[in-house]
C-alpha cells in the first residue's frame, strides 16, 4: 500500500545528480556527497520547467527577440517593486549572463588599474579572483563575529576607504558565505562613505529572495540618493535553481558608468539565450508558491545545522545564517583545527565542502580554518552529511 506523497524538497535523485552535467556532484568520485557549489539538489519550479519545454517543443532556438521592452527587465522591475519595496528607474537595467560578468564589466568601466575595490571578507571566491586579475587592489572589510551574529566595523569606515584610494565598493547582501542580511542601520555607513568619497557601488543581491523571517532584504539602491551611484546586480538563478541557464540583470544607476556602457560596441557583452530569459521570467512572475515551500524546507535544514553545531563537543561559535542556504563553519576548536578542514573532510568523510581559505584569497584575512556548507538538499541527505562530518571529526 502506497504511503502519503513525500513533502516537496524531501526527496532528491542522487543518481540524476551524479550522472548529469552539474559540477557539484558530477565532478566528484563515487560515494562522495557534494555540499559545496551553491546549487540546490532540487529541481526547478513547475512554471520554469513548463516554459523551457514549451520553447523546446516549438524548437524556438533562434536569436532572441521580443517586441517592446525585454521581458526579463520588466519582470525584474516588477519584482523589485512588489517583493522588495524598491522601484527601479526605468531604462537603466541591462541583461547579462551572470553576476561575475557584471562585476568584471563594472570593475573595468568604473575603476582603473591600481584602484582600491572594497568588499566584505570572507567573500565569494570568484569575486576576489576577478578583482585581483583586473589589476585592482582588494580592500577587505573583515566580517567579525559577535554575540548576535556576523557584522563589520563601520567606525572610521570613510577614512579607511579614503586612505586605501578606493573607487568602488562591493556590497554582497545577503552576504556570502556568512549568510548575514544587513539592516538599514548597517547599510547606512556604507552609503554615507560612498557618497562622501564618490564611489561606485556594486550591490550583489542575488540571494535577496532567500531570507528567513523576521529578517528582511533592503535593496542598497533604496537608501536615498545613493541610488544614483549604485549598480544593483541580481538574478533568479539562486532562488529558483537555474544557475546553468545564465541570465542576470544589472540596474545601472551611476550615470557615468551607464553612459560608458552605452558607448561600448553593441555585441561586446553577449546575449543570454531564449531559454534563460523564458526561465527567468517564469521564475520571477509565476513561481512564488514554489519559493515559499522551498524556504520552509531550507528553514528546517537550517535548524538541523544549528542543532548539530550546538551539540558538537567543542565551541563551534556557529552563527545561523539569516539568508541563503549556506552555513559558514569554523573548525578552529575541532580535532582538525590546524588542518584545511574541507580537504580533510573530503578525504575522510567523503563530503565535499567549499574550502574556507579561498574566501579570503588575495587578502590578509585568514579563513583557512573555515569551510562553507551548502544545506539546500533533502533532510535525509543533510543528516547523512552531518553524520559523516561528525564521525570524521571524532
Amino acid at each position: 500500500m502506497n504511503g502519503p506523497p513525500a513533502e516537496p524538497f524531501e526527496v532528491i535523485d542522487v543518481e540524476r545528480l551524479r550522472t548529469g552535467h552539474g559540477v557539484k556532484w558530477g565532478s566528484l568520485v563515487s560515494h562522495t556527497i557534494g555540499a559545496w557549489v551553491a546549487d540546490m539538489d532540487f529541481g526547478v519550479p513547475p512554471a520554469v520547467r513548463e516554459g523551457i519545454l514549451r520553447v523546446t517543443e516549438r524548437e524556438d532556438f533562434g536569436y532572441p527577440y521580443w517586441p517592446g521592452e525585454d521581458p526579463v527587465v520588466e519582470a525584474f522591475e516588477e519584482r523589485m517593486a512588489t517583493r522588495h519595496g524598491w522601484r527601479p528607474e526605468p531604462g537603466r537595467a541591462r541583461v547579462f549572463t551572470d553576476l561575475l560578468q557584471i562585476l568584471q564589466v563594472m570593475v573595468e568601466y568604473a575603476t582603473e588599474p591600481g584602484d582600491g575595490v572594497a568588499i566584505h571578507v570572507p567573500a565569494y571566491p570568484p569575486f576576489l579572483a576577478s578583482i585581483a586579475r583586473a589589476g585592482r587592489r582588494i580592500v577587505p572589510l573583515p566580517m567579525t563575529r559577535g554575540e548576535t551574529g556576523w557584522g563589520f566595523e563601520s567606525d572610521g569606515l570613510t577614512g579607511r576607504l579614503r586612505e586605501q584610494r578606493c573607487r568602488m565598493l562591493v556590497v554582497v547582501n545577503p552576504q556570502n558565505p556568512t549568510g548575514r542580511v544587513f539592516t538599514p542601520a548597517e547599510l547606512a555607513p556604507l552609503a554615507g562613505a560612498a557618497e562622501e568619497l564618490d564611489l561606485v557601488v556594486l550591490a550583489d543581491e542575488i540571494h535577496a529572495d532567500l531570507v528567513y523571517a523576521p529578517h528582511r532584504h533592503v535593496p542598497f539602491a533604496s537608501l536615498g540618493t545613493v541610488a544614483d551611484r549604485t549598480v544593483t546586480a541580481t538574478s533568479a538563478t539562486k532562488a529558483f535553481n537555474i544557475a546553468g541557464l545564465r541570465c542576470a540583470v544589472a540596474h545601472v544607476g551611476h550615470g557615468r558608468v551607464r553612459d560608458a556602457l552605452d558607448r561600448a560596441p553593441l555585441d561586446f557583452f553577449g546575449t543570454p539565450s531564449v531559454l534563460s530569459r523564458v526561465a527567468t521570467v517564469a521564475a520571477w512572475r509565476r513561481s512564488d508558491a514554489w519559493l515559499a515551500a522551498l524556504l520552509r524546507a531550507l528553514e528546517r535544514n537550517r535548524g538541523l545545522v544549528d542543532k548539530w553545531a550546538a551539540d558538537l563537543p567543542w565551541d563551534a561559535r556557529y552563527r545561523s545564517p539569516q539568508g541563503t542556504y549556506l552555513g559558514w563553519l569554523d573548525f578552529t576548536g575541532s580535532p582538525i583545527g590546524a588542518a584545511a578542514p574541507a580537504e580533510h573532510l573530503e578525504r575522510h568523510a567523503r563530503v565535499k565542502l567549499s574550502d574556507g581559505a579561498e574566501f579570503s584569497q588575495h587578502t590578509t584575512v585568514d579563513t583557512a580554518r573555515f569551510a562553507r556548507l551548502n544545506f539546500a538538499t533533502s533532510t535525509a541527505n543533510l543528516t547523512e552529511i552531518l553524520d559523516r562530518v561528525t564521525t570524521a571529526l571524532a
